[in-house]
C-alpha cells in the first residue's frame, strides 16, 4: 500500500512510523477505514493516525477506488480487512501498539452494527484494542474526510 501525507508525497508506512515514535514516543498509533460509494465506484481510504496527547493528530492516508460495492456488508467489511491488512503488517515488523478504529455504531438503530461483534472479535483476537462509535475515532475521522 502507497501512503500519501497530505501534501500527497509518498511516503512507507512502516519507516515513517519508526520516525514517529522515535520522535514522539508518547504517541498512540490508530488504524481506520473508511468508504464512500459514488456513482460506479467505491473508494476506500484507510489513515494511519498518531495521536500526540493533547498536541494534536499527524496522520498518513492510503485511498484505492474499486467498481461501486452494492452491498453494505461487503462494503463494511472490506474496511475492516483494510484496517487490520495495514496493521498487521506493522506489527509484524514494529514493535508499537495500535488501535484500530471501526467506524461501526453500537448502537443498535444503525445497519453498521451488524458488523460491531465479527469486527471487533477478530481484531481483539489477533490483539488489538477497539475504538467503535460513539467513542474515540481519531482514524476514521481523518479517513471519511479524505472519502468526501
Amino acid at each position: 500500500m502507497t501512503f500519501r501525507n497530505i501534501q500527497g508525497v509518498s511516503i512507507d508506512p512502516i519507516s515513517y512510523t519508526k520516525a514517529m515514535v522515535a520522535k514522539y514516543p508518547y504517541a498512540t498509533i490508530h488504524i481506520g477505514t473508511d468508504s464512500q460509494s459514488i456513482a460506479k465506484r467505491t473508494l476506500y481510504a484507510t489513515v494511519i493516525a498518531y495521536r500526540l496527547g493533547n498536541r494534536g493528530v499527524h496522520y498518513i492516508v492510503h485511498k484505492i477506488g474499486v467498481p461501486k460495492i452494492k452491498d453494505l456488508w461487503t462494503r463494511l467489511w472490506k474496511e475492516t480487512e483494510m484496517s487490520i491488512d495495514i496493521a498487521e503488517q506493522m506489527k509484524s515488523k514494529l514493535d508499537v501498539d495500535i488501535q484500530i478504529d471501526m467506524d461501526y455504531n453500537e448502537d443498535e438503530n444503525f445497519k453498521s452494527n451488524r458488523l460491531v461483534n465479527a469486527s471487533r472479535g477478530w481484531a481483539n483476537s489477533l490483539g488489538y484494542q477497539v475504538n467503535m462509535k460513539p467513542n474515540i475515532q481519531v482514524a476514521t475521522r481523518a479517513a471519511d474526510h479524505h472519502c468526501k
